[in-house]
């Protein structure tokens, strides 16, 4: 049995009636998501190249229980806070980017806080379990799901097309499983969406540029490819960001 909890900035946790524990952590739960429509991007570097700062588009912008705003990004096999990223080579982040005016920023713009926070007011949910949909928004970056079953001995690539919100904070790439579409345009919250973090052949989210490499047998991206054919080589070691992404000296 669940206690129904508001989902509210400033609210507390949801308790498990018999346990008394909290079933998600509340400050850092996210609670609303908005796209970027704007092509806002991540800043991270890493030790693989320390001098180079390197770029990600952001895909959406979440407001945590405690009220901070952080841009999200598609990174490895989740997506997740820019501020936490986190990877072999010791990604870091260096803060956010707007590429049309080449400005450098280290907190949310003003004008995506404020529409999180109204959103947030406007749309009051009661929430019965952890895993209840609270929002589910269109990704507009060109985000790929890379599928294999027999390790990356052959594989696949799958376009997200939307991300889900759950009451619990957890954010799930979608995927479309085209034996079950019954109708196109396929939108989101259509029944023959899956989750790619649930399926077992799931392995990791490229954005557009390695996944069109890939899709183009580029012969870099062919190599980095051919790393992850051997992961217990590489300790586990994903794709080498330099390819993936662009560049700032």
């Amino acid at each position: 049995m669940i206690l129904k909890q508001e989902v509210k900035t400033g609210y507390t946790n949801v308790f498990d009636l018999f346990s008394g524990q909290p079933l998600f952590e509340a400050k850092k739960r996210v609670v609303r998501l908005s796209p970027e429509l704007d092509g806002l991007e991540m800043l991270y570097s890493n030790d693989a190249a320390p001098s180079k700062l390197y770029s990600l588009k952001i895909v959406c912008w979440g407001l945590r229980e405690d009220g901070e705003v952080v841009g999200y990004v598609p990174w490895l096999d989740n997506i997740v806070p820019c501020t936490e990223i986190n990877d072999p080579l010791n990604g870091r982040w260096e803060g956010y980017r707007d590429p049309g005016i080449d400005e450098i920023f280290y907190t949310a713009p003003a004008h995506k806080s404020l529409e999180l926070q109204t959103s947030l007011e406007y749309y009051d949910y009661d929430i019965e379990l952890p895993t209840d949909i609270i929002q589910e928004i269109p990704d507009i970056i060109g985000t790929h799901a890379v599928l294999t079953q027999d390790g990356f001995k052959s594989f696949s690539l799958v376009e997200v097309l939307s991300w889900r919100l759950l009451a619990n904070g957890e954010v799930q790439g979608m995927l479309v499983n085209e034996d079950l579409i019954t109708s196109t345009p396929v939108l989101p919250g259509d029944p023959c969406l899956f989750v790619a973090q649930e399926d077992r052949h799931f392995r990791y989210f490229f954005q557009h540029r390695i996944a069109n490499k890939i899709k183009e047998q580029d012969p870099e991206a062919l190599a980095a490819i051919a790393v992850l054919m051997e992961p217990e080589q590489t300790n586990g070691f994903r794709l080498p960001y330099v390819d993936e992404n662009n560049s700032h000296d």
